[in-house]
């Protein structure tokens, strides 16, 4: 596997498993998120960096050499937000891949429509609910 810069906005639960997982493998990781206390979740083995602030801006995006990612990931607990985000990562700086954790399926086509990935917890655990029932 290629070794990628990755930046990852949102440290919650999603978030740091990603960073740590993300890390593990050996790629380059930048982590944003607007509550420091965010961080703590990060593993000991964390070799990335860290950013405190608010990916909306985009002063923080280029801390974040955002210009440089192979990989963009919106994964914060606000749809709207990762939206605004994503659109900034894919249409500002050209990123080549971005993805989108988005919570209202409602609002999946608008970010295929940005030509944005996602992925809907709802709609997944809807499925494997249904494929584990076997109904």
């Amino acid at each position: 596997m290629k070794h990628k810069y990755i930046i990852i906005v949102g440290c919650g639960r999603l978030g740091s498993i990603l960073v740590n997982r993300f890390s593990l493998i050996g790629h380059s990781i930048v982590i944003i998120d607007n509550n420091p206390d965010s961080f703590e979740s990060l593993s000991s083995d964390f070799s990335g960096f860290t950013i405190e602030g608010d990916a909306t801006e985009i002063s923080v995006l280029q801390k974040a050499k955002v210009d440089k990612a192979d990989l963009f990931l919106a994964v914060t607990n606000n749809d709207n937000i990762n939206l605004m985000v994503a659109q900034i990562a894919r249409n500002i700086f050209r990123v080549p891949k971005v993805m989108a954790r988005v919570y209202d399926p409602k609002r999946e086509i608008v970010y295929k429509n940005m030509n944005i990935s996602t992925i809907c917890p709802i709609i997944l655990s809807a499925d494997e609910f249904i494929k584990q029932t076997e109904i």
